[in-house]
């Protein structure tokens, strides 16, 4: 037979308009290749297509049905390869039944076309191997719907089966009543720009060893999961909306896999990405948006990873991990969670890595029974708690920030074990770090910063091991020690605190290692039962002793030693009682009235006024629409050791805020060790590390001409002074820095870079303090401790002032606060000998208390 070169076209249509009346005529005449055109009407015929043929609507979409005959025949029948229909609806005779199928080895393209009123059913070859996606496939397909529509079918309106490849390009898929589409053996299917809409069952449903790749789409108001993976199946789903679901968005169970990019769901009525069993789910760029339960449940031997996505107004805990699932979370966004924003419970692990979880009701992430956490470089902002540790498992919390939790920052419950390695607390209601009762606590680093509470809290029996944490200006007490409570504090520094540095509860035995207490209303409060050990500790440079401490046998312990009382934490309430007290606005006039209370400093008193007075005029111009003038807020603090600098400074920063030109206030204080790296490329991290903790507050840099040698020459310090003018300028309303040291060197300081110069426009001299206003100072101290001085004591300690060498080893204030504590120290003393020593007695300082010296 010779080859055939040519094709024709047969024309369907009512009498007198086409050589065909029936479509099926048409079909039985075409050759392979031909075209069968059809003119518009309403045509109930069951069709086959058994070879090559194009099928088109003479004018268009929606002027030609085929409509399947009563008897359960479909609408179409597709036995052929590479048929294609153009324009035409196809109506099958009963929803539950298929209006199209296509047998193993055929083939169809139907572009611009409806099926309603049943499904269409692809069988593909038994057997036939599903295959993996690659990146840039386009993907091969027995079937392609091309702008199409499905609407109308029940149980589903797409079904594959066997080895059947489909690929959907545009097509909508709406009003059905069961699945938009199932897939079982091993089909495969490739969508671009699907919109399905109102399904009673999930949107997709896998099973088997089949794939879906899926781009571009929208998936709205399914009944049950938007995606459901069973068996063995795998999704690739990118670029995606899922919204409002009736169950979860996607639901994986068996051993079925999913990689989601760039993905969205919204509103699911239950949790949003469900894992069971040994399902795996990976998720890059994605969005989980007010699911009404968890925002990612994982249990079983599930596996997720999940890098640079968002998880917001989960109505349950943000993530639950439960039995021995595993989740990793990289650069991800928890936000506004009803419940927890981690919960790993069971035998759970995670890992949650340069993350922020924020707005939590309850605990940002919560360890409990048998599972383990892996915090690194995170921010946990607004919780109730910070992070709470419960499992005996071992967690790690590495350089993360808590801000704000209204109860603990960081939290080793009784039972818990945990590192926690460089981390910082800051404004935590009741106390920073919580260390339970039979709590398993490393605390390596860090610094507890403000807050209404204690720095940290030692619960009854606990011994954690602390070491190099810096605890400064905190609302209570830097550490308090409850009843029996122990362990090892090794270079800390306590800061600026309310209440005594250090509470101790009767029987508390904490060892203190090169510790440091600095400017804070007293060393010690609390039992004088406790038995502390002190080694190499020292408060405002004098060697620290414990007042309160057992003297040798021949002096009894004297009962009711006045001090400040701490205020410690419930004793018949657990931790999770903590109050949770919220830090109060605090006023321009009465920080102004603290201002005027602080002794001596006049100078700098009329110089911090006059700044508020300019500042308070820059607002009323700007509330009226004038332009500002040019203002610099950094100052250098220009002094002596012990003149009042760090004092002043964190009271700057708390008029800012009141004049609400700072959003927090707090102060965080360096020097060159905190800023300085000790090789190449450490300095300029060091140092942004240092300034992202001041933002919203005040810098404030000791001894700040040690970044700048005498002799000139490469010094990293030169690095992290251009790094402060970079981030000077680039937070320029968010920050403030105060530049403090010997007046003689500060000139040199603010010389070395022009950057500075041009930033460090206002210079405050605290000059040393005089005689009268060191024994003011010590008046000052006696009265917080309530101690008083006799006349006698005052004039003899006026003398000791006058006369005091004034060389390198003056401290100023501090030397009065020094010369205050040695003196209750003599009492002390001085009181052991006394049978029966009165109240007055035991608070009143006299000339013999005085030190020898004098």
């Amino acid at each position: 037979m010779p080859h055939r070169t040519t094709t024709r076209t047969h024309a369907v249509g009512p009498r007198g308009r086409g050589a065909h009346r029936l479509v099926a005529d048409a079909l039985r005449a075409a050759q392979p290749g031909d075209t069968v055109v059809v003119a518009p009407g309403r045509y109930q015929e069951s069709l086959e297509l058994a070879r090559r043929v194009v099928l088109v609507a003479e004018q268009g979409p929606g002027t030609v049905v085929l409509a399947a005959p009563p008897g359960g025949a479909p609408a179409l029948r597709v036995l052929g390869p590479d048929c294609l229909l153009r324009g035409l609806d196809l109506e099958g005779a009963d929803p539950g039944d298929p209006a199209v199928t296509v047998t193993a080895g055929a083939g169809l393209v139907l572009d611009r076309c409806t099926v309603t009123g049943g499904r269409i059913e692809v069988r593909g070859p038994e057997g036939a191997e599903p295959g993996d996606f690659r990146e840039g496939e386009e993907g091969t397909s027995a079937v392609l719907l091309r702008d199409c529509r499905l609407t109308g079918a029940r149980h589903a309106a797409l079904r594959l089966s066997g080895g059947a490849r489909v690929r959907i390009e545009s097509t909508t898929v709406a009003d059905v009543d069961g699945v938009g589409a199932v897939l079982a053996g091993t089909a495969r299917l490739d969508v671009t720009g699907l919109r399905l809409e109102s399904t009673t069952g999930s949107g997709v449903r896998l099973r088997g060893r089949s794939r879906l790749r899926m781009t571009e789409s929208r998936l709205t108001s399914p009944g049950r999961a938007g995606l459901l993976l069973e068996d063995t199946a795998h999704a690739l789903v990118t670029n995606t909306r899922i919204e409002t679901p009736g169950t979860a968005g996607l639901h994986l169970g068996g051993d079925s896999h999913a990689d989601l990019t760039d993905t969205r769901v919204l509103r699911p009525a239950a949790s949003a990405l469900v894992l069971q069993d040994a399902a795996r789910l990976t998720a890059d760029g994605c969005t989980v948006t007010a699911p009404g339960a968890n925002g990612l449940l994982a249990t079983g031997t599930a596996r997720a990873r999940l890098t640079d996505c968002r998880l917001e107004d989960s109505g349950f805990s943000a993530v639950h991990l439960a039995d021995r699932a595993e989740a990793a979370f990289t650069d991800c966004r928890v936000r506004r969670g009803a419940e927890h924003g981690f919960h790993v419970a069971g035998s759970a692990v995670l890992g949650l890595t340069d993350s922020t979880v924020g707005e939590i009701v309850l605990t940002g992430v919560a360890v409990t029974d048998e599972a383990r956490a892996t915090v690194t470089g995170c921010r946990i902002d607004t919780a109730h708690t910070g992070v709470a540790v419960a499992s005996p498992a071992g967690s790690r919390i590495d350089r993360t920030t808590v801000v704000g939790a209204a109860r603990a920052g960081l939290e080793v419950s009784s039972g818990g074990r945990a590192v926690l390695t460089g981390n910082r607390v800051t404004g935590s209601g009741a106390a920073g770090l919580l260390l339970d009762s039979g709590s398993e606590a490393t605390v390596e680093g860090g610094s507890v910063e403000g807050g209404s509470g204690s720095g940290v809290v030692v619960w009854t029996g606990a011994r954690p091991v602390i070491s190099r944490l810096r605890i400064d200006g905190t609302g209570r007490n830097g550490v308090y020690f409850a009843e029996g409570a122990g362990g090892l504090l090794t270079s800390c520094d306590l800061v600026g605190t309310r209440l005594p540095a250090l509470h101790l509860a009767a029987g508390a035995a904490p060892r203190l290692r090169r510790c440091r207490v600095l400017d804070c209303p007293a060393a010690f409060g609390g039992d004088g039962s406790a038995v502390p050990v002190l080694e190499q500790c020292d408060v405002d440079g004098a060697p620290l002793a414990f007042v309160g401490a057992p003297q040798p046998p021949a002096a009894p312990v004297l009962p009711g030693l006045p001090a400040v009382p701490a205020v410690p934490l419930p004793p018949a309430a657990a931790p999770a009682e903590l109050p949770t007290a919220e830090p109060e606005e605090e006023h321009l006039d009465d920080l102004l009235a603290e201002l005027a209370t602080l002794v001596g400093l006049d100078r700098v008193k009329h110089d911090v006024h006059s700044m508020v007075k300019l500042m308070q005029a820059v607002r009323l111009r700007e509330e009226a629409g004038l332009p500002a003038p040019p203002l610099s807020r950094h100052l250098v603090f220009a002094g002596n050791p012990g003149t009042g600098k760090t004092t002043v400074a964190r009271l700057y920063g708390r008029l800012l805020k009141a004049l609400g030109l700072l959003r927090r206030g707090h102060l965080v204080e360096v020097d060159r060790s905190a800023l300085v790296g000790e090789y190449v490329g450490h300095t300029g991290p060091r140092t942004a590390a240092a300034f992202n903790r001041a933002l919203g507050g005040v810098l404030f840099i000791d001894e700040a001409y040690s970044l700048v040698p005498e002799s000139g020459g490469h010094d990293f310090g030169l690095e992290a002074v251009a790094t402060l003018v970079k981030l000077m300028e680039d937070h320029r309303d968010d920050v403030v820095v105060i530049a403090a040291g010997y007046p003689a060197d500060m000139a040199r300081f603010v010389g070395s870079n022009p950057g500075l110069s041009s930033r460090f426009t206002r210079t405050l001299l605290f000059e040393d303090y005089s005689a009268a206003d060191l024994v003011a100072i010590v008046e000052h101290q006696a009265r917080e401790h309530r101690y008083e001085l006799t006349g006698p004591a005052r004039l003899r300690l006026l003398h000791h002032f006058e006369t005091l060498p004034r060389g390198a080893g003056f401290g100023n204030g501090r030397s009065a606060r020094q010369t205050f504590q040695e003196m209750t120290e003599r009492q002390a003393q001085r009181m052991a000998e006394a049978v029966t020593p009165t109240p007055d007695q035991l608070s009143t300082l006299e000339p013999a208390d005085l030190p020898a010296t004098v």
